[in-house]
């Protein structure tokens, strides 16, 4: 899954599409898409409000000024699937609308719960994130006693709110939401124990290492956008312990990554075990 940011303010990206007084640039917006499906991404993801911590809420209008340009630009250009990454539901509906099969909801529908009857309706797929509290306060929430299994709980809870919401089983996909009201170890702990969440919560996992600051606790001080190879590593232990989608800013380089991943999980699991 390739990133495309259509905010002013993205912790990872150096040149933005978007600024507070101007509309996106959407024109460079599809080719940044094309780009990425060019070098083999399966999906993009189009975000327009930035959800790093502390980052301030955006107005649906804002937000749905950013995204919907974009979205029906970029869906008309490119055939892999288009996700908008929103927790309100006016812009999810707007978005599906314009062309997007997916809703990536980082609150896990805690919140906007309407957000599942939304899903529902339009039928699109869609993404439960788990976190704690909102962008500003979410490490004040970030204690764990097992990590793994609160977060599979909470992420259960997600589900459950979806299903009661309308929407199928079938389409709900699950991201443990790493750096999300988590400190450094727990998204370590995450990753070290990714299999265990794989096997517990049977829906697709989605992760979304890329070049976020936990990162730096093993890589060094290093900025957003230096950390690549820092995802890569962070992409590997995902897949291989079996992640479904990754969630990346550099695409054509991770491709590559995942592919190798890919690969050599497909193996393990054909080879007999002693």
């Amino acid at each position: 899954m390739g990133v495309l940011n259509v905010t002013p303010d993205s912790f990872a990206d150096a040149s933005p599409l978007v600024s507070d007084l101007a509309p996106p640039d959407v024109e460079r917006a599809v080719a940044l898409a094309c780009e990425m499906e060019a070098a083999g991404a399966d999906l993009i993801d189009v975000g327009g409000e930035s959800t790093r911590p502390g980052a301030p809420a955006v107005a649906v209008q804002d937000e749905l000024a950013r995204v919907l340009p974009v979205i029906e630009a970029v869906t008309r250009r490119v055939r892999v699937p288009v996700s908008v990454d929103t927790y309100k539901p006016a812009v999810a509906a707007a978005a599906v609308a314009a062309g997007a099969a997916i809703v990536n909801d980082i609150s896990g529908l805690q919140y906007e719960p309407d957000l599942a009857r939304e899903v529902a309706r339009s039928g699109a797929a869609l993404i439960l994130m788990h976190t704690r509290g909102r962008s500003a306060t979410m490490y004040a929430d970030a204690g764990y006693d097992d990590v793994i299994a609160e977060v599979t709980a909470e992420l259960r809870r997600s589900v459950d709110r979806a299903v009661a919401g309308g929407v199928a089983v079938e389409r709900i996909i699950v991201d443990p939401g790493i750096g999300f009201a988590k400190r450094a170890e727990h998204s370590y702990g995450v990753l070290a124990r990714f299999p265990e969440l794989s096997a517990a919560l049977a829906r697709p996992l989605l992760l979304g290492p890329s070049r976020k600051s936990f990162l730096q606790v093993a890589a060094g001080g290093r900025p957003a956008v230096a950390r690549d190879w820092a995802t890569a590593a962070a992409v590997t232990a995902a897949v291989l312990g079996g992640a479904h989608i990754v969630r990346v800013h550099a695409v054509t380089e991770l491709v590559q990554v995942v592919r190798v991943a890919e690969t050599i999980r497909q193996l393990g699991l054909l080879e007999p075990r002693p």
